[in-house]
């Protein structure tokens, strides 16, 4: 490539963005704000399809949606975008940062979420009553991450009455292999998924990135991986897609706050507009699985509305009846917690796409590969607590871990499934913890 001057490129490359654009650029500033940026040098890069963009001072924001904020990157329905994010409160935390500055952080703070969004991103013919389909292609994660949890006066997490004292652990990647130490002997995968990815909702201001909705955001579910398409409601023109909350790692629950929390070099999203395709809540589609999701601040009614959501789902689907969908569900659906510390909690149905493939199993005691606790109560989130209380006392009594370490691993590490719910029955958690992660000798 011949030696343009940086400026000079980007500008000839936010000129591609949109072909009515050409002529009115040639002779009058444009109205978008983020092309006036590119043509700047300050944002991104468009070209031939892909959208480059970094996540810089001007490309994100802390801790709240606004559908009102300007766009950073446009693109047309079928483009790539390949975006940067950030570590959490604008890049603040950072390796050697302990846990009484994350605190303050937090406390100094009140209202907004602790993440960093990049965005919004405006999808060209998106219109409310539409559906995205975000295809997430390629995740690079930095090369570290962190852990902690925030009790006292914030109680955060499951268990903040319990575990009243901060910790935060720092962690570095083997990219390599995938894999991450907790401790000397313990490893954990590296499985990334962005914690945040979400559009604008209908509703104007500022909105914390806390609580996930209709419009997805701080979902937290560790499925959402390479290979798989998340496909998101429309509230407003445009969309305004954002990302950030980028994890490395995280258990179902997410209970002591917080997964592996990093950023990424890459986040590489193939967007596309689905016309009038309109939905209630996220879905989630893997080479293997369709997911359903339900979300709200009591669980049991998360539950509810997972179940309505699943049954309008497979009607859709699989064309079957009301009472034939449910049936189907409570056969081959496997229900999981994906986080119950965002205010708003959250579970997810796996769906097969082949009839062969059995849900996962609901074991009651341990089995090969895996420590098994499990919790019976009327109230989910009550079963929840008698599962994962267990999990974390085990690791304390039967491999020696602290306290705070049993508390983080189960957060990052521990499969939570939600056993089959009758009406009227008292309802059961699984919590499963790999063996897997102890590779000393």
């Amino acid at each position: 490539m011949p030696d343009i001057p940086r400026r000079n490129f980007l500008a000839g490359a936010a000129a591609l963005a949109g072909a009515p654009l050409l002529t009115a650029a040639a002779d009058a500033p444009s109205s978008r704000p983020e092309i006036a940026a590119l043509s700047q040098g300050r944002v991104g890069q468009y070209q031939s399809g892909v959208y480059l963009l970094p996540a810089t001072d001007e490309t994100v924001q802390w801790g709240w949606f606004d559908n009102a904020e300007p766009p950073r990157a446009r693109i047309r329905d079928g483009d790539t975008v390949v975006m940067e994010t950030q570590m959490a409160s604008l890049n603040r935390i950072l390796p050697g940062m302990d846990v009484q500055g994350i605190t303050k952080l937090r406390v100094d703070n009140p209202g907004r979420g602790p993440h960093t969004i990049t965005g919004p991103i405006y999808v060209e013919g998106a219109m409310p009553g539409d559906a995205l389909e975000i295809r997430i292609n390629r995740i690079v994660p930095r090369s570290y991450g962190a852990n902690w949890n925030l009790p006292g006066p914030l109680k955060l997490g499951q268990f903040p009455e319990v575990f009243t004292e901060p910790q935060v652990k720092w962690f570095y990647f083997d990219l390599a292999r995938r894999r991450t130490e907790f401790l000397p002997g313990i490893e954990i995968p590296i499985r990334p998924f962005p914690g945040i990815l979400g559009v604008a909702r209908a509703e104007p201001g500022r909105h914390s990135t806390v609580p996930p909705g209709p419009f997805g955001g701080n979902l937290d579910i560790r499925e959402l991986v390479e290979g798989t398409t998340l496909h998101l409601p429309v509230f407003v023109d445009g969309a305004l897609l954002w990302s950030g909350d980028s994890h490395a790692a995280q258990g179902n629950g997410e209970i002591n706050l917080t997964a592996i929390e990093t950023a990424f070099s890459e986040l590489s999203l193939t967007v596309k507009v689905r016309k009038g395709a309109a939905l209630a809540w996220p879905r989630i589609e893997t080479p293997t699985h369709w997911l359903t999701t339900g979300y709200d601040r009591s669980l049991n009614r998360a539950h509810e509305l997972l179940v309505e959501e699943t049954v309008k789902f497979l009607r859709e689907w699989r064309g079957l009846s009301g009472g034939d969908a449910l049936r189907w569900m409570q056969q081959h659906g496997d229900v999981r917690v994906a986080e119950v510390v965002n205010q708003v909690k959250g579970l997810y149905c796996l769906l097969p796409k082949r009839l062969k493939d059995r849900p996962a199993a609901r074991p009651a005691k341990d089995v090969r590969g895996a420590f098994v606790t499990v919790g019976e109560d009327g109230d989910l989130m009550q079963a929840m607590n008698r599962a994962a209380m267990p999990m974390i006392e085990r690791l304390q009594a039967e491999k020696g871990l602290a306290a705070l370490d049993a508390y983080a691993l189960a957060s990052l590490a521990m499969d939570t499934r939600v056993g089959r719910v009758e009406p009227g029955a008292g309802k059961a958690v699984h919590c499963l913890l790999p063996q897997s992660l102890w590779v000393g000798p």
